[in-house]
């Protein structure tokens, strides 16, 4: 059977693709699935962050490959058909690597700060997302602990019928300081709330997708 594959795309840059990307990636691998993650943006910050993960000797079946161009749809194909997940860190335009990556994916999230700029910054890729028949959903990221802007912002979401996840990820220095050494929170700081959040987050997604946790 097939990969489900999940891509990460939002054109406005700085919202959080590759950190979320990374932390869904590293959680789905210590739950036991076979994850591979492709970086079709040319920033190259995945292949950065796996460069760290390889020289700290973790070997836990992640992989990470990086492809635009002509050949990106035929390596999708390829790697869906030997993991058991898919992530896809999109480039920041709605060129066609990011149009290719959209169409191969079971769901594009799409990370946006509680703010009214990165909501708006959201529109192409969800017009992207409807143009292609991808299912689509807002993750809210670098929530702040305090402030009604998030809830100004996610009651705009919901009055605009928008796809939103339950799961809000917080504005925290764990997720960062995990990506320096090229781990995830999960693996850095199991028990702390940024791990909590990307855990509830991965089973959100995994319901939304029907990802059964292997036996």
């Amino acid at each position: 059977m097939a990969a489900k594959a999940v891509a990460i795309a939002q054109q406005k840059g700085g919202a959080g693709k590759t950190t979320i990307a990374v932390q869904l990636a590293v959680c789905w691998a210590q739950q036991g699935f076979r994850v591979a993650m492709m970086d079709v943006d040319p920033q190259g910050s995945l292949i950065a962050w796996f460069g760290l993960r390889s020289e700290s000797g973790i070997k836990d079946g992640l992989s990470v490959a990086e492809v635009q161009g002509w050949k990106l749809s035929t390596e999708i194909d390829r790697l869906k058909n030997n993991v058991d997940l898919l992530i896809i860190d999109t480039p920041p335009h709605a060129e066609t690597d990011a149009r290719v990556a959209v169409r191969a994916a079971s769901l594009i999230l799409v990370p946006v700060q509680p703010s009214p700029m990165d909501l708006w910054a959201t529109k192409p890729t969800l017009e992207l997302a409807r143009r292609e028949k991808s299912n689509a959903l807002l993750v809210l990221n670098r929530v702040p602990s305090r402030g009604k802007l998030t809830d100004l912002i996610r009651a705009k979401i919901s009055a605009e019928n928008l796809p939103i996840a339950n799961t809000n990820l917080g504005n925290r220095s764990a997720f960062a300081a995990s990506m320096m050494e090229g781990k995830g929170v999960v693996e850095t700081q199991p028990r702390g709330l940024a791990a909590n959040e990307i855990r509830q987050l991965a089973d959100e997604i995994a319901g939304l997708i029907t990802l059964s946790r292997p036996q």
